[in-house]
């Protein structure tokens, strides 16, 4: 029986990611457990095999910002690990850069805290290949009634639960599916449990993973189970084309990735003039035409057409007049 605690206690608390419909979770150990080891523990689902990714991030953790001079793919190449006489051996392999891990701590946890329930045993993973290997079988019977009862559905996957006997499918449709005639074949067949999910197509994505239009895996399908909504004006913000075509992923939907460094462009253009503001320099009048976070520079126009860069520091924000204005270093240097 999976445990949960009601009082204060010492134990280990790690990240858990389900191999199967890509779910992501905390739970606690009372000893240390290792990336990659295969436990047993409390799903939505019931009883399930997850696979231990690693320590869970402290609660209140203080943000320490990067550098912002970074130039490569990374600093670590080359000054961490020891030198490989094979040629063909990637990089990665010998430099322990970037997989410096440090052993877990225990920590307080109390309140309503899910714990691991087991290790997993050598015929739990046998029976969790098992059961792997007739999912596709399954998925072929059930695409087999679906077009039986001749309902508007896609099967995306089908997945038996580990810890008793119960197989779960996923699908996705366009409106609400009356299936009680399919589940009823399905028991037939399957003797055993059978769930049906509704899930949308960004689930979808999630579920099965693929490459994205960057050439890397689906970000909601590797680095996150938690599909967070993005808007349009994470877009706008960013100055990135509006083109659906270009900002949508393979799902039909928005870019995840426009959501990372939404809240970096929010806060660096709040200490920036608002395009369209007026600045004045000596005696003539200049109009912001575009603010460039990343290379910190102001692009401002004269009446006349000129048009010229100016760097973003110099500029501020005057609340005595209530005006944005150039600094009168750069003011001299400019009309000279």
């Amino acid at each position: 029986m999976n445990k949960r605690i009601s009082k204060a206690e010492q134990a280990y608390v790690y990240v858990i990611k389900n191999p199967s419909y890509n779910d992501v979770c905390v739970a606690a150990w009372d000893s240390v457990i290792y990336p990659g080891t295969a436990v047993v523990y409390d799903t939505r689902f019931g009883l399930d095999l997850g696979i231990v990714v690693g320590n869970a991030p402290k609660a209140g953790r203080v943000y320490e910002p990067g550098s912002g001079e970074v130039r490569g793919a990374c600093l670590h190449f080359g000054v961490v690990g020891e030198d490989v006489d094979d040629p063909a051996a990637h990089q990665c392999e010998y430099c322990g850069g970037c997989r410096i891990t440090k052993d877990p701590e225990p920590v307080e946890v109390d309140g309503d805290v899910a714990f691991i329930d087991h290790l997993a045993t050598p015929a739990e993973m046998g029976r969790y290949e098992e059961n792997s290997a007739k999912e596709e079988d399954a998925l072929r019977v059930c695409r087999e009634k679906v077009l039986k009862h001749k309902l508007n559905m896609k099967l995306v996957t089908a997945h038996f639960l580990l810890g008793e006997p119960k197989v779960i499918f996923f699908f996705t449709a366009e409106e609400r599916v009356d299936f009680r005639d399919l589940v009823k074949d399905l028991v037939s067949v399957f003797r055993m449990r059978i769930e049906l999910r509704q899930i949308g197509v960004r689930d979808e994505s999630r579920l099965i993973g693929g490459l994205s239009v960057c050439g890397r895996d689906y970000c909601c399908h590797c680095i996150t189970s938690q599909l967070d909504p993005v808007t349009i004006k994470m877009a706008k913000e960013q100055n990135l084309s509006l083109n659906s075509m270009k900002i949508s992923g393979p799902c039909g939907r928005l870019l995840c990735c426009l959501a990372y460094e939404y809240d970096y462009y929010v806060e660096e253009k709040a200490g920036c003039p608002p395009e369209g503001t007026r600045l004045k320099i000596g005696h003539d009048l200049w109009k912001v035409t575009e603010v460039n976070i990343l290379s910190r520079k102001l692009t401002i126009q004269a009446n006349e057409g000129r048009t010229m860069y100016i760097p973003s520091e110099e500029v501020y924000y005057n609340n005595d007049t209530g005006y944005w204005e150039v600094s009168e270093d750069f003011q001299e240097e400019f009309l000279q």
